[in-house]
This record gives C-alpha cells, structure tokens and sequence, in this order.
C-alpha cells in the first residue's frame, strides 16, 4: 500500500502549526473580566460574546462547500482572514465609545467563523494525503489545537509584556489578529492534496512524531504546574522554548526528503548497471527480461480484493445533504456532543469569572493548565489509532467517546467543592476530556456518515457548539448575575457556580447515556479486520523473472 511521502508530511506539519495557533478563542477567560469593565457590560452580555465566537460555527459549513472547489490554501487564507478583521477591527477601536456592544459580537463571530475554515482545511489535508493512517494523522494535528491558550497566553506574557500590563484585551486581540495571518502565509506553500505513490515505510515517521508530540505536551504540563507555584523559566525563555519544539516536527518531511533523493539516486546506478550488463551479454546469451503476465494478474486481482477489504471499514452508504438530518444517529450523536464537548468548552469560556468568583489571581496560569492537559487529551485517539491499527482492529470512535464523557461529569461534581486544589484538577480532568472528545469527534463523523460529504457534514455537527454555547452560557450567566452584587455587577464565593456545575454535570451523565445509545447502533462499524497489504517489492519479485 503506498505510503506518505515527505510532501504528505509537509502538509501535516503545515496542519499542525495552523492548529496550533487556531485557538484564538481559547484566550478569552483572561481577558473576559477586563473587557467586561472597560465596556461596562453584564456578565449575561459578557457570556454572549463568547457565544459570538461559537456563533460563527452556524455557517462553518461555508468552508466545506468552498472546499468543494477553491485551492485549500485559499480557503485557509479566507479563514485567517476572517480572524484578522474580526480582531483587529477590535483591536483598533476596542478604547472608543463607537464601539459598540453589537459591533463586539458581530465582529468575534466573524472571527470565529473564520476559525472553522482553517479547521476544515487541516482536516481535509490530512484525510486525503494518509489514507488509512487518516485517523493518526488528524488526532495528531487537532492535539496541537490544544496548546493555542498556551501560545497565545506565553506570547502575550513575554513578547508583548508592557502592553499585557496596561490593557490585557487589547494584547491578546492584537494576537489574536495577527498571529494566524503569519502562519497561514509560512504554511501556505504547503497545503495541497498530494497523490500517494511512495511505498516506502513511514512508520518509523509516526513514532519520531509521536515522541515530539509527547515532549511537547509534557513541557507545556510541566511550565504550567510550574507557574502555579512561581517557579520555573522566564517567559522569555518559555517562549523560545516552545517555538523550538513546535518546529520540530519540520525536520521529519526533511529527513523522508533526503531518503527520497537517495533512493532515487540508488535506483538510477541500479538501472544502469542492468542496462550496460544487457547490452555487453546481448550476443552471446540473449537476456531477457519475462514478465509473468498471470503472476501480475494475480497480484492485481488480490490487490483488488484487498481494496474491497479496506472499504468494508467504510459506512454501507455515504450520507449527507438533507438525508443526515433525517437520521436518528445524527441527532445522538448531536446531542451526546453537545452535552459532553461543547459544555466542556463553555465551561473553559468561563474560566476566567469562576477563577474572579474563588479570588484565584492567576486566570492565564489556569488557562495554560487547562490548553496544556486538553493537548493530551486531543492526542491520545492517535495512540489508540496507531496501535489498534497495528494490532489489526480499529476502535469504534463512539464508544471512545461515551467512556469519556463519565469522568467529566464527576469532574463537575468535584467543583463543589471549593477548595483550589479541586479547582484545578477539575480543571484538568475536564480539558483532558473536552480535547479528547472533539478529536474523536472528527473520525466519528466519517465513521458514522462517510468520508465524501466529510467538509460539510462535520460543520453541521458543530453547529451544536454554539447552540449548546449559548443555552448553557446563559444559564450559568443568568445563576452568576442573579447572585452579583454592587454595581460591579460582580458574585463572589463558591456558591455562585455551585447550581450551575450540579446542572452541567447531570447533563454531562444524559450525554453519556445517548452516546452509549449511539454507540450500540453503530458498534458494527468497530472490531474489523485491518487489512495488511503486501509489500509491492514482493509483488515485483513474483511479477519479473529475468533469464539469461
């Protein structure tokens, strides 16, 4: 079966930084509460901003159809487009009074509207160029999704540090514009389907990936429970850090490069050996080269039963279009992530006023915490992808996530308590959960309805973060506000979450339930057989025979 080559690893790598800083949304817990002072707003109005974000997402499945027949490379262009406008606009008038409240929320659902095109690129990239590594391939680069907090707060924190303590929003929007515009640009030259033809290994590849991947969550881990106790490097000295290991992964398509070009060049010398050998025995012994026509025509016909193989792991049928809103797979599916994913990325959206209302000072400290442990969340589907994979089964995406949304909603029911030390475990448990599930929830979206409508039905089932986003928003608003005092419109003590986190946990219970539903209808998608292929250099060796 072909394999990757160093092009397809360029584009990967390419994935994975436009991940990376993709998040932009994810920095708002640190700057909600300054925003919602220097605007003078309530915090019900302050929860629809971070709903804005996610109210872009209503027409994420825009970037599927112009997927359909723009360039990749221009729609991830639209996308950072979109965040640089949105932003900056922002940005640049955030001190004004023209500014309005309704402007805020048009321009950040601008911006998060762009974050899907440039999540609709990385996923088609990797779908397309890895074939049946697409699943290893699409956890690895949406892990790095995870550490957009972590970016973003440690570029505010040591590059920007004067402005960071002046006006902490107009910073983080300044990132926030800017960072993926420059990103895009670098990658840009790399984001192109490519046909496979390689039939060399990359296995070896993966796993140099994966042993970066770890080293860089495990740093981002370990500088985040660092900064909890004061201790540790320099911003600065955090930065380059990080930027170091985030480069990284280039090396891989560089090291596949320089194999390819010596492979050629052996291949050439090989090629001109047999040549001159032929011409200097062509008289006296008459070789020939014979190729065994039955032979290859038996190879040919297993490689095509073996195809047929490969896509018995496909769905019985390609769905989208108005047929998936008639399917009761896709309203459980739904609704099981809405109440498990997307209430774990509104509780990150309101890190920022739980952290105000339990007097903890360091809100980007939680932040990073929390991007840092959603990184190993998102990576750990491309582990169980990759050894399932070896061991010759695949594992049934569903299932993987209905065993993830129990922990998160015990992980609620732990903030009860109000102890810090909770507080942040919590706060783990819950990133680690979030990440995991909306990574798994890329291969299951093609696992349930298919591969060929993937751009736009996946936007559709995303559609339920900003529903999901605003319905569980506002309640929390609504219980925050109901217990505000002054004109600061602030609520301090643990009691102002405490009915909110009781109501998110028992949602979070019904999500596993219907995803446990969702999971028995669909099990017979799991547990197949992975089809190995064999070597094309032993199809080469049965196929020619060479006498003399």
């Amino acid at each position: 079966m072909p394999s990757p080559s160093s092009a397809h690893w360029l584009s990967l790598v390419g994935s994975i930084w436009l991940q990376t800083i993709n998040g932009p949304n994810a920095d708002f817990p640190v700057y909600s509460s300054q925003l919602k002072d220097l605007k003078h707003i309530t915090q019900v109005q302050l929860n629809f901003l971070a709903f804005a974000s996610d109210a872009g997402k209503l027409f994420g499945w825009f970037s599927g159809v112009a997927a359909l027949y723009l360039p990749l490379w221009l729609v991830a262009f639209v996308g950072a487009a979109f965040g640089l406008v949105g932003y900056g606009v922002q940005y640049l008038f955030l001190d004004s009074a023209g500014l309005r409240y309704w402007h805020l929320f048009l321009l950040t659902s601008l911006a998060g509207n762009g974050i899907c095109w440039i999540n609709t690129v990385c996923y088609l990239l990797c779908i397309r160029n890895f074939g049946s590594s697409s699943r290893v391939a699409v956890s690895l680069a949406t892990s790095y999704l995870g550490l957009s907090a972590k970016v973003y707060t440690s570029l505010a924190d040591s590059a920007l540090p004067g402005l960071a303590a002046s006006s902490k929003a107009k910073t983080y929007l300044l990132l926030n514009a800017v960072v993926p515009m420059l990103v895009t640009v670098v990658v840009a030259p790399s984001l192109r389907v490519v046909d496979l033809t390689s039939e060399a290994s990359t296995d070896a590849a993966f796993l140099v990936m994966f042993a970066i991947t770890i080293a860089t969550g495990a740093w981002a881990v370990v500088w985040s429970i660092g900064s909890t106790s004061g201790k540790g490097l320099s911003s600065r000295e955090h930065v380059i850090s990080l930027g170091v290991l985030l480069a990284t992964p280039v090396l891989i398509p560089l090291a596949l490069r320089v194999r390819e070009s010596l492979h050629k060049i052996r291949e050439t010398k090989r090629e001109n050996r047999i040549h001159d050998l032929g011409t200097d025995d062509a008289d006296d012994a008459g070789a020939v080269v014979v190729i065994d026509v039955a032979a290859a025509a038996a190879a040919d016909a297993e490689s095509n039963k073996e195809g047929d193989d490969v896509t018995a792991e496909k769905p019985q049928e390609e769905i989208g279009g108005l047929r998936l809103l008639r399917k009761l797979d896709f309203w459980l599916y739904f609704f099981s992530y809405m109440f498990s994913g997307t209430l774990g990325l509104v509780f990150l959206n309101n890190l920022g006023q739980i952290a105000e209302s339990r007097r903890l000072g360091q809100t980007s400290t939680l932040v990073s915490l929390s991007s840092s442990f959603g990184f190993f969340g998102r990576l750990l589907p491309s582990f169980l992808d990759y050894y399932s994979a070896k061991s010759g089964y695949t594992i049934s995406r569903t299932g993987s996530m209905a065993s993830l949304m129990a922990p998160m909603s015990g992980a609620f029911f732990l903030l009860l308590n109000s102890s810090d030390l909770f507080l942040y475990l919590s706060t783990a448990v819950i990133g680690t959960c979030t990440g995991a599930i909306t990574s798994v929830a890329v291969s299951a979206t093609s696992e349930l309805f298919g591969t060929e409508n993937f751009g736009v039905n996946h936007n559709v089932v995303v559609s339920n973060i900003p529903v999901g986003s605003l319905c569980f928003g506002y309640f929390a608003a609504y219980l925050y506000q109901r217990g505000a005092r002054g004109s600061t419109h602030q609520c301090i003590g643990a009691a102002c979450y405490r009915e909110t986190f009781v109501v998110w946990g028992a949602t979070c219970a019904v999500g596993t339930l219907l995803c446990a539903v969702l999971y028995a209808r669909s099990r017979s998608f799991a547990g197949k057989l992975a089809v190995r292929t064999p070597s094309c250099l032993a199809r080469l060796a049965n196929c020619l025979v060479v006498s003399s």
